[in-house]
Order: C-alpha cells, then sequence, then structure tokens
C-alpha cells in the first residue's frame, strides 16, 4: 500500500473535478455523534471528468478537518491550477480558489445523494469504497493507516481498465518506491 501511494502522490487532478467530504469510522458506543465522532477519519473525495463527464482519476486523502485552512492546503498539494472544482457548497470548498481553482458550489441542501445525479459518479466512488472497506478490513483502525488504504482504493482504480497488467505495475511500483523501513511506516501511521 506504501508503494501504491508513492506512485500516485505525484499525480495531481486536473480540468473538470468534483470534491466532497466523507468520513471512515462510526460512532463509539456513549461517544459523540456525526460528524463530532471521535472515531470518525475526515477525508477528501475528489473526481476528475474527461470530456464526456466520466471519472478517469481520483483522489482521496485524510484532512485534519473540514476547515478553512485546511482545504486549500490540500488544494495546493493534489489539485493542478486553473481547475474547475464542483463541491455541494460546504464552506470551507471555497478555499480551492487560493490554488488557483475555479470553484462552482451547487448547495444539496439536505437531499440524499441519489437525488443529486450531477454527484452521480462521486457518490457511486464513495459508496464502494464504504462497502469494501468494511467489507473486507472491518476490524483495522482507521485512524491509524487510512491514507494508505484510500491510496490503495485510488491505485486500482487508476487502473481499472487493464487489470491483467495490475500485478506488473504493482511490482514496478514496489521496486521503483524507495526503501522505507518499518520504523518509518509506523511514525507515519502516528502522525496521520
Amino acid at each position: 500500500m506504501h508503494a501504491m501511494q508513492q506512485r500516485d502522490d505525484h499525480y495531481l487532478l486536473g480540468g473538470l473535478m468534483q470534491i466532497d467530504d466523507a468520513y471512515l469510522g462510526g460512532e463509539l458506543s456513549g461517544g459523540k455523534a456525526g460528524r463530532g465522532s471521535e472515531n470518525k477519519v475526515p477525508f477528501v473525495a475528489a473526481v476528475e471528468f474527461n470530456e464526456k463527464r466520466r471519472p478517469i482519476r481520483m483522489r482521496m486523502s485524510r484532512v485534519s478537518g473540514f476547515t478553512t485552512r485546511a482545504l486549500p492546503n490540500w488544494a495546493q498539494n493534489h489539485v493542478a491550477a486553473g481547475a474547475t472544482v464542483i463541491t455541494d457548497g460546504l464552506a470551507c470548498f471555497a478555499g480551492v480558489t487560493k490554488a488557483g481553482c475555479k470553484h462552482i458550489a451547487k448547495i444539496a441542501g439536505g437531499r440524499k445523494p441519489k437525488e443529486l445525479p450531477l454527484f452521480q459518479w462521486l457518490n457511486t466512488i464513495l459508496g464502494n469504497l464504504k462497502t469494501g472497506l468494511g467489507g473486507g478490513n472491518h476490524a483495522f483502525l482507521f485512524s491509524k493507516c487510512s491514507n494508505r488504504y484510500l491510496a490503495e482504493i485510488a491505485y486500482r482504480f487508476h487502473r481499472r481498465f487493464n487489470l491483467k497488467a495490475l500485478h506488473q505495475r504493482i511490482l514496478i511500483a514496489a521496486v521503483s518506491c524507495p526503501p522505507c523501513p518499518e520504523r518509518l511506516l509506523r511514525s507515519a501511521e502516528s502522525s496521520c
């Protein structure tokens, strides 16, 4: 997963794209509910589209929170200047303009995802992510290495049209990745 993350980290999303706020994890028994839950890990989900409005690339990255400080930093690291970013109108998303992007807010107004055809692809990707992680990885702690799990999903998404070459490409990614001793992996987990 580390090699997958390293391989895709240098790609910037651009052109027409959508971003949304999302969370991994759930409420702890007796803990806070909703966005304030101690067990929820916030991350940004972003999808870049081609001219036919089909998804071509995606990025899911953990953020410290959905604040006017965190989102401009995220955009500067992951989005190319000049991109057109469509969001659901969450106030912090206007911060993408600080990275040289055009922001278009389409207010969702509390509607359910199926009532928002504009965000169909993004919601489908998020639904598949949560189903996949919940099924195969239900016991791992999202807060420990969530960026690696999100990077693995994105890596496979980018290579979905050539599954026969996936094993060879992950091998190339692994040997191209600089060595990363276990102590560095563990320190990266603790700093997430």
